[in-house]
């Protein structure tokens, strides 16, 4: 806009300064030519032709103008058109976000309840069975296969029903809070080809709300499954750390990396989902990686008071 109204005073400046009606030094008045004309020898013939240049002169100037004025009102129309493309992707994205979010939490609150009916009701029930059984066996002194068989199936269901339960909502989170589940995060899915290391600067002591535990540990459960099931990494780290109100997670690994340019391509590996989690807090998710370089991802995200 700045160029076209610098152009816009060029061409003024340069018409007057050449127009002969405009300027001091090539103005001739038609009283001065009349009395001087003897002098001067201008002819009405010369007068009329410097009249014509004139003219032909404004109307040069008005046509580059309506050309100036045209160009300037396009790149205006197109302007506002990609600001008004921004807004509706910016407002589609924001709807996105909104509806990952909404699916999140719906499901995290789903999660919260079937884990709180499967520990409180059906293994409270299943501990009274077996509780009963083993009274019943006692008392009449009775030794059967069968009833032997039905004691582990109890035990087996007990266990699977726990192990569930567990793996919807951490227990240790729920009693201990997050530093502590966190690091038996770490600690359960490391094996004899997969290391997970666990380095924290924050006590195991501190606990957070329950909704920011909970969409934390999900986020870093989250990229550990991505690291187990597509990285083939012999070795990963979590690192945890408090800045300035800010909860820091850093997750590396050495596996195979991609490259962190074409993100829209590894979305399906739920990407999608932690970056919705993130924003609702306002933080910020960085990843850097390279093909057969391994992957760093860095997520920093404001502590709720």
């Amino acid at each position: 806009m700045r160029i076209f109204k610098i152009a816009i005073l060029f061409f003024v400046i340069i018409f007057f300064n050449e127009n002969p009606a405009f300027s001091q030094q090539k103005e001739i008045p038609k009283e001065n030519v009349q009395n001087t004309s003897i002098s001067k020898k201008i002819s009405i013939a010369e007068l009329n032709k410097l009249e014509k240049l004139r003219n032909k002169k404004v109307v040069s100037l008005g046509i580059v103008l309506v050309i100036i004025l045209f160009f300037l009102f396009y790149f205006f129309y197109q302007n506002n058109k990609l600001k008004q493309k921004i807004k509706r992707k910016d407002l589609k994205q924001k709807i996105l976000l909104n509806v990952i979010n909404s699916g999140i939490d719906t499901q995290e609150i789903e999660r919260k309840k079937i884990a709180s009916f499967l520990h409180d009701n059906i293994n409270s029930l299943l501990s009274s069975v077996g509780l009963h059984l083993n009274t019943f066996t006692t008392q009449n002194n009775i030794q059967s296969e069968e009833i032997r068989k039905a004691k582990a199936i109890l035990a087996e269901a007990h266990d699977l029903l726990r192990d569930m339960s567990h793996d919807l909502v951490p227990s240790l989170l729920v009693r201990f809070g997050l530093i502590y589940a966190l690091e038996d995060l770490c600690e359960k899915n490391s094996n004899h080809t997969l290391n997970f290391d666990f380095t924290s600067s924050i006590s195991s002591n501190k606990r957070y709300t329950e909704k920011f535990e909970m969409k934390i540990y999900f986020i870093i459960s989250e990229l550990f499954n991505n690291i187990i099931k597509h990285s083939k990494a012999t070795n990963a780290q979590l690192i945890l750390n408090e800045t300035e109100n800010n909860f820091i997670i850093k997750v590396q690994d050495n596996g195979l990396g991609f490259n962190a340019r074409k993100t829209n391509e590894y979305e399906g590996f739920g990407l999608n989902r932690i970056r919705a989690r993130i924003k609702k807090f306002k933080g910020s998710f960085d990843i850097v990686s390279k093909v057969n370089q391994g992957t760093t991802v860095k997520i920093k995200i404001p502590i709720p008071h």
